[in-house]
């Protein structure tokens, strides 16, 4: 608990089971009242792991409905066991839970209803590992979408991602897609009703058992990317509105 507000932490995997335990270990226990694992369809004992690890919260999914679909499930289940403020970290390890009492406190403390784990602030992205390619790609996507929904981020792609209760419920997450393009569409959903977004630098770890997309999804993603903020564009000026923002 944070101030009375209970803190649940939403894990979404896919074939984790090599970096559950390194991440489960880092998260504060003292400070998070909640773990909840949905795993997607994995192909290897990701969530017998989850099981040994002591999560009590796993959902399972029989078939693999997509990094939008399993956020979906967390988003869900986070609201039905009465999380105040919800942080999803990725269990591949590539973000570090010790920024969850940062991230926490800002929420806690009514700063910002929406905290975003940055690898762009600072100069950890490519230190980290971040591919020369991805790296260019971010910067050109973020500086488009600032530009278009008017508004101004370090970047729109960080998978390190902590949210009030009153913004999950404000919004229709559950209409968006299943796939990567989620995440972009959360954000202009969050931007498009007002709701300010803090950020918090995020060092960054890309290694073997990181979880990435290849370059033909990258690609699509960022085609998708570039859509979404289109639209947030054409609805703000009321040309037509998007059904994710109904």
């Amino acid at each position: 608990m944070y101030k009375d507000k209970r803190v649940i932490v939403v894990m979404p995997a896919y074939n984790a089971a090599a970096t559950l335990k390194k991440t489960i270990d880092e998260i504060p226990n003292d400070l998070v009242d909640e773990v909840i694992l949905c795993d997607d369809a994995s192909k290897d004992n990701t969530v017998s792991k989850a099981k040994e690890l002591g999560i009590k919260h796993i959902i399972v999914h029989e078939s693999n409905k997509g990094y939008g679909g399993n956020q979906k499930s967390l988003y869900n289940k986070a609201l039905e066991l009465g999380g105040d403020i919800v942080i999803m970290l990725h269990p591949d390890y590539q973000y570090t839970p010790k920024l969850i009492p940062s991230m926490v406190n800002i929420i806690g403390e009514d700063l910002y209803p929406v905290v975003l784990g940055s690898r762009i602030l600072g100069k950890g992205a490519l230190k980290g590992g971040m591919p020369l390619y991805k790296y260019i790609a971010n910067r050109f996507l973020t500086l488009t979408q600032n530009i278009l929904v008017r508004y101004k981020l370090s970047e729109y792609h960080t998978g390190y991602r902590a949210f009030s209760k009153e913004v999950l419920e404000g919004i229709n997450y559950n209409g968006n897609s299943d796939d990567f393009i989620f995440d972009n569409q959360m954000l202009s959903q969050i931007i498009y009703k007002g709701y300010d977004i803090g950020e918090v630098t995020c060092p960054t770890k890309y290694f073997e058992e990181a979880s990435s997309i290849n370059f033909t999804r990258s690609s699509k993603y960022g085609l998708g990317v570039l859509a979404v903020s289109v639209k947030h564009f054409f609805s703000k000026l009321g040309i037509f509105k998007s059904k994710i923002y109904k």
